[in-house]
């Protein structure tokens, strides 16, 4: 039964179809609230009055989407989309699903054919992207978050995630610019400094790497990646303690930080701490290959 509305019996079609309109209306809410559970029942219910309603599928379908009931998910989809073929929300969001699930050629046909209806809308698009990358892809992946960043420049979003697929592709100073044109529109936009340290750090900027690492931990202390990076930086600039202090940070704030690990152990190894050395060596090991 839905919150705070009891069921009466014996509705007429008028009645019911008002009812089920604001139970769709409060799930959108519940929705935006991330409240998918009472979202869920909302949309239950609406169904049950009104079962040809593409809209009540869809959202409800969104919602089991975004706590991963992924087959559920697909079911209404599925049903949206017989009620309404040609919807680009309900076809980008099975395609984020399917995605989701590592269907990743299904997840794209979904994508294609809802860019054919929708063709500037954002989210689809840098869905479709990640799709590309996961499907290691990543010329097309570029491709289209230029497109995404031509219909929208002030995104810092879409400059740092091709940012990302520069330095994947070791494009560092591409990758370098794009950070820069997000921390223009955002300048304390904590993974575009975080990313551009480590650019910067792969193409021996040190010092900028620093600046940039240091004030991404000065805005999210909890960032283990930026420790991790700017702990490599400091041992490139000699300053091995300080290096350990945040490795040892990074390591903390993940147990499971191979990287950190592995840069950790060459820093012990240069010291001639060769147990602790062993130890952070193995310990990478056996996080990677199981050893």
């Amino acid at each position: 039964m839905s919150e705070g509305i009891k069921d009466q019996p014996g509705l007429s079609e008028v009645a019911a179809q008002s009812r089920a309109s604001v139970l769709r209306s409060r799930a959108e809410s519940y929705i935006a609230l991330s409240r998918h559970d009472a979202a869920i029942a909302d949309l239950t219910e609406s169904i049950a009055l009104v079962p040809d309603s593409a809209r009540a599928w869809r959202l409800r379908g969104e919602s089991h989407r975004v706590i991963e009931r992924y087959e559920a998910a697909l079911e209404d989809f599925d049903e949206a989309l017989r009620l309404e073929p040609d919807s680009a929300y309900a076809l980008g969001s099975r395609g984020q699903t399917y995605a989701a699930m590592d269907r990743l050629d299904e997840a794209m046909a979904d994508f294609e054919h809802a860019l054919t209806l929708a063709p500037d809308s954002l989210w689809i698009l840098e869905a479709k992207a990640d799709a590309l990358v996961d499907l290691d892809r990543l010329d097309e992946a570029l491709e289209v978050h230029g497109k995404i960043i031509a219909l929208n420049e002030d995104l810092p979003y879409s400059w740092v995630a091709r940012g990302d697929l520069y330095q994947r592709r070791h494009l560092y100073a591409e990758a370098i610019d794009d950070y820069t044109k997000a921390l223009e529109v955002n300048p304390d936009y904590v993974r575009a400094l975080s990313r551009r340290g480590e650019a910067l750090r792969m193409t021996d900027r040190y010092e900028e790497a620093l600046a940039d690492l240091s004030r991404a931990v000065e805005l999210d202390p909890e960032n283990d990646r930026a420790y991790g990076s700017r702990g490599a930086v400091l041992s490139e600039l000699g300053e091995n303690e300080a290096a350990l202090d945040d490795l040892n940070r990074a390591i903390e704030l993940d147990p499971e930080y191979i990287w950190a690990f592995r840069v950790r152990g060459e820093i012990l190894q240069e010291l001639d701490r060769h147990e602790e050395a062993v130890s952070d060596f193995t310990r990478a090991l056996h996080l990677e290959f199981g050893d």
